[in-house]
Order: C-alpha cells, then structure tokens, then sequence
C-alpha cells in the first residue's frame, strides 16, 4: 500500500505581495488589501510588516489605522489576483492531477503516486512560483490534508515543515488545540477553563465526554486531536460541491462585518467555478455559517443565480438562526450529477 503524502501550498500574504511585487516602493512598509477607510471596509489580508502591528484579515479598516497610522490600504484587485493563481495552479498540476484548491491562494496536493520525495517536490514547487511570479509560498508534507495545512503554518514566511507518519503520535499530544481546524482565540479560552490547551489534554477525555460538551463537533476533535483525518483530495472534475469557507482569529458580531466578508469569497468562488468550467452544473448555492458556540448552519437555494446579492440574501438568513458571534463563513455551489457528461469533461484534463 502506497503511503499517502499531501502537500498544503500556501501563498505567503498573497494579494499584499502582489501589490507590493507591482509597486516596489511598497517593500519594507506596512501593506494591506481590502475596504476603503470612509467606508465600512474590512481587510481582507496584509503582509508581516503590518502584522507587527496587531493588524489582521477580518479587521475594520478604521482599526487597523488606528494601530498603524501609516498602513498603506490597497484595493482589490481580484483580476491580477485570479490571473496570478492560475499561473501557479498550472505549475501544480504538472506534478499531479490530484490537486484541490482552497481559495485563489492554497491548495491541497496529492503526491502519493509521484515517484518523488514529497520533501523535495514541495520545495521545487514553490522554487518554480518563485521563479514565475516573484511570489513565496509555504508548504506542510504529511500523511493527510489536515496535518499538512498544520503544518503549512510552522515555517511561515517562505518554508516548510514535514510531519511524517511516525511522528504524529508526539506532534499531536504537544500540538496547542489552537491549532486544530475550526478552533479559535475564543474557543480555546473556554477550552482552557476545562483543563484543555493541548490536543494531548483532549485526548485524555472519551467521545462521550466531548459529544456532551460540543455536540456534532465533539465527535470530529476526538479524532481531530489524534491526527487523524481520511478527507481525500478532491479535484474540481470529482467534486459534487465547490466552495471556499473562513475561518476568523476573531468572532465577526455583526451584520455589517460579516457581509464585508462575502465579496472576496464570492469573487474566489467565481474565480474557481470558471476554472472548473462548471458554471453550466450548478443546481444550487449556499453559505456557511459556523457560530461561536461551534454550532453550524448551512442555508441553500436551488433556482437562485450565482450573484453576490444572492449569496447576501441567504448570510441574511442564516444570521437570522443564532444571535451569536460568527467565527466561521463559507460560499459554495451544488452541482447535478451528469454522469454522461464525463467524456467531455476528461477532455480538460
């Protein structure tokens, strides 16, 4: 049996390196991209000099310029970055066709079956976007999709890290659940007052236990907290549903703050389906909406068109079900099933 290895891409601040790669006389100085500061803008990204600030993705605007009077705020400009994410799409799948993209900037890459080091192709990859774009990525190497992207976040800005096989029974037990998907600032706060900061901690406790305590959700950080994740990767032609999803390092608690999130997704979205040529599939959209209580709702419509006011319209909804913090959004389509459609479909790939 062929040991599975998954590579996690990440671009490195990757609409605030763009703008800083076309205008050199941003380098060194405090960047971010998103909403104008006489508006109710919310940042979208910013690079690391920003960062030092205390500013964040999902920050208002006005925040953020408080911290750092002298950030510079860039607008979107969702064309350069759909252009530059297919440059590098196209450098993935020379090395596999198992790729399954997140948003514009990371994807998931399946080498098992590649006759190379996984080690050595992450760092090949992100040698040849270099070389194309004059853009950093970081990647994670493990055995499954969520150690990968864990470990995708350890050698940020411009590395990687491998966590392999034999490994994962040490990293998970000191991992921080900060860590684990879905978990954030507020959700290890109530973690902590139950004796539990380390997956290490939360493996001592049963599913029961968890499932009084989490719900749904308890079940998934039983095994979440042992490394175990079997998600295959999905490329575009396999998947039944395309959608992107964010999770916040800080709960949006309001209207305004969690519709300034929906445009950026629906343009990634948007960006994805024409790249997946599947515009002509969809039955169905839907948003995703994760509380701060960990609880989720999803609210589909069949029928509607694929326009940011729709999406707008069911986020309404949703928001509508808890009044709670919102730590988790996400957009996707449903597709039909056309199987007879699979000939003309392998003739992309």
């Amino acid at each position: 049996m062929v040991q599975r290895a998954i590579i996690h891409l990440d671009m490195d601040c990757f609409y605030a390196a763009i703008e800083v790669r076309d205008k050199p006389s941003l380098a060194g100085k405090p960047v971010a991209v998103g909403g104008a500061r006489d508006r109710r803008g919310v940042l979208t990204t910013c690079n690391y000099e920003a960062r030092k600030y205390g500013i964040r993705s999902a920050m208002p605007t006005f925040k953020a310029l408080q911290r750092c009077p002298h950030l510079i705020v860039m607008p979107t400009r969702f064309e350069v970055y759909r252009r530059e994410s297919a440059r590098i799409r196209e450098i993935l799948n020379r090395f596999t066709p198992l790729v399954e993209p997140l948003s514009l900037d990371e994807a998931f890459l399946d080498v098992s079956a590649h006759d190379g080091d996984p080690e050595a192709l992450a760092y090949l990859i992100r040698q040849l976007i270099f070389q194309q774009t004059q853009l950093t990525a970081s990647a994670g190497i493990a055995p499954n999709k969520m150690l990968a992207k864990i470990a995708s976040d350890i050698n940020k800005p411009n590395g990687q890290f491998t966590i392999r096989e034999e490994e994962i029974g040490a990293f998970m037990r000191e991992l921080p659940v900060r860590k684990l998907w879905g978990i954030g600032a507020k959700s290890a706060e109530k973690f902590a007052k139950l004796g539990i900061s380390t997956c290490g901690d939360f493996q001592k406790h049963s599913r029961i236990e968890l499932y009084e305590w989490f719900g749904k959700f308890g079940l998934e950080l039983y095994s979440l907290c042992r490394g175990i994740d079997r998600r295959e990767v999905e490329p575009y032609r396999e998947r039944k549903s395309l959608s992107n999803e964010r999770t916040f390092t800080v709960d949006l608690t309001s209207i305004p703050q969690c519709e300034a999130r929906i445009p950026d997704l629906f343009e990634e979205l948007v960006g994805d389906l024409k790249k997946a040529d599947g515009e002509d599939r969809v039955k169905a959209i839907f948003v995703k909406i994760r509380f701060a209580d960990f609880t989720r709702t999803t609210v589909e419509r069949a029928g509607l068109p694929i326009k940011l006011e729709s999406f707008l319209t069911l986020l309404r909804e949703g928001l509508g079900r808890k009044a709670l913090g919102v730590r988790l959004l996400g957009l996707g389509v449903r597709f039909r099933d056309e199987t007879s459609s699979s000939a003309s479909q392998m003739e992309l790939w």
